[in-house]
């Protein structure tokens, strides 16, 4: 990496982190998925995960990126070794497939923020335009305006683009959730949200359901995993203290969830009958985001309704920008690694993702299918950072992130962690995973053109796997992490 890009401060880099963590998944997913599995029991479960999972794959990232200054292929070929390009290729692959779509949802959220902001959404009129909106012209052309904006951005390099306009997006986004959630509790009835969120049915612990949608979440809330953060880390300052920093991205992508939730739960509690409210919070991403909400906060009786739905669809623009910035970026760097400058590497991932995103924008078929392959391959790269730290000792990584800060230090758990809880975690949700699918896609688990079977994944990441794996010798004779 060029010697002048690097962030300016801790704090810099600090907000850029969070800005790459907190995104519309912790806005329209957590408060859902809190709600339907077990209220506190999900919440202790989420906290665990947090600890087990995300936490150790941040510090992995964090280390690698600091290290190895490059983006995922180099970082896994300089940590683990030549053979190993092809992990970092599918870390980056997987990531940059999931910003294709992402991108769309970016352009949802934009769409709404201003159609409410300059027009004004109708409370009995937001399902047919959600119906009108999704698959059609304008979902396109916002798809546009999201990569426009966010690679604007990262044209403009590490200091003057990422950083600056994190520094705004981040704090800005903290301040709306906090809005939101204080004006959510003050409504009549809000109590009753917080009770079903927070109830203390402890013995949902026994359900195994309720560990894995936990972990699942944590796992791509965080962004543990995904090759983002160990991109900013390689924009990091030399003595950046690894461990406290991944501690500070976890922590806080789980305070905006938190804030999210407490935003959304006690008004759908307060507007609506217990059994109506429970059905709402069941409604999936897209319906309680786009069509419950707006629905709620414009038809129920909230003083300043419309005002609150405009923070909230503020927060959530905000929120899926900063981390399309951070994807957007990844792609960048990757690509720059091989041999390209900023600005033509900017232009091959604006091109890539308005052609490859604009399926996902016209089809919401295709756009779940990605949503369900991508999203399950973040889980692989994670167990990949955990399988390349296994082959080069999670003791020697430990002792290396100990020798380089002066800051909060590593032990023996973290070996633990990496020997046996991230792969066990990962076997697990996988597997769960797939195991819904038999029952979610009538033409059985293996059906390669199935939208939400375990075929469909096998066949892409498989297609994946063997170009890069061909291509690996190719990789290194780029000189990538060299």
């Amino acid at each position: 990496m060029n010697g002048t890009e690097r962030f300016s401060s801790r704090w810099g880099l600090i907000v850029a982190s969070l800005g790459m963590a907190v995104g519309a998944g912790n806005i329209w997913r957590f408060p859902r998925v809190a709600a339907q599995h077990g209220g506190g029991a999900f919440m202790l479960a989420w906290l665990v995960a947090l600890f087990c999972w995300s936490i150790p794959l941040l510090i992995i990232e964090f280390s690698w990126g600091k290290k190895s200054r490059s983006g995922p292929i180099g970082a896994f070929i300089r940590q683990a070794g030549a053979r190993w390009g092809w992990a970092g290729g599918f870390v980056a692959v997987g990531c940059t497939a999931i910003m294709f779509y992402y991108a769309v949802v970016t352009g949802w959220c934009l769409y709404y923020f201003f159609r409410h902001a300059f027009v004004g959404l109708e409370a009995g009129a937001v399902e047919g335009e959600w119906q009108q909106f999704a698959g059609s012209g304008w979902a396109l052309v916002f798809l546009a305006v999201a990569l426009s904006v966010a690679v604007a951005v990262v044209l403009l390099g590490v200091r003057r683009g990422i950083e600056r306009v994190c520094k705004v997006l981040v704090p800005s986004l903290f301040v709306l959730l906090v809005v939101a959630a204080a004006r959510a509790l003050m409504l009549p009835g809000a109590a009753a949200g917080l009770e079903h969120l927070f109830r203390p049915n402890f013995h949902l612990l026994l359900d195994h359901q309720v560990w894995l949608e936990a972990f699942s979440q944590s796992a791509w809330s965080t962004g543990a995993g995904w090759g983002l953060y160990l991109v900013y880390a390689g924009y990091a300052r030399k003595r950046e203290d690894v461990v406290l920093n991944s501690f500070i991205t976890g922590l806080g992508n789980n305070a905006a969830s938190l804030l999210a939730a407490l935003a959304i739960i006690p008004t759908i509690f307060a507007l609506l009958p217990a059994a109506e409210a429970t059905a709402v919070v069941a409604s999936g991403n897209e319906g309680l985001a786009f069509v419950w909400i707006p629905r709620l906060f414009l038809g129920g009786d909230i003083l300043g309704g419309g005002v609150l739905l405009l923070v909230f669809f503020a927060a959530l623009s905000v929120a899926a920008l900063s981390s399309l910035i951070a994807m957007v970026e990844l792609g960048v760097r990757t690509l720059m690694d091989l041999g390209l400058t900023r600005n033509r590497a900017a232009a091959v991932v604006a091109l890539l993702g308005f052609g490859l995103g604009a399926p996902s924008a016209l089809s919401t078929g295709v756009f779940k299918n990605q949503d369900w392959v991508w999203g399950l391959g973040l889980l692989v790269s994670g167990a990949l950072f955990a399988a390349g730290t296994i082959f080069c000792g999670a003791g020697r990584l430990r002792r290396e992130i100990n020798a380089g800060t002066d800051g909060a230090r590593l032990y023996g758990w973290f070996d633990m962690l990496v020997y046996a809880v991230i792969p066990t975690a990962f076997v697990s949700m996988l597997g769960w995973w797939f195991y819904q699918a038999s029952v979610w896609d009538p033409g059985g688990w293996l059906n390669p053109l199935g939208k939400f079977s375990a075929g469909t994944c096998l066949v892409q990441w498989g297609a994946v796997l063997v170009i890069l794996i061909l291509a690996n010798r190719w990789l290194y004779s780029r000189g990538v992490g060299r």
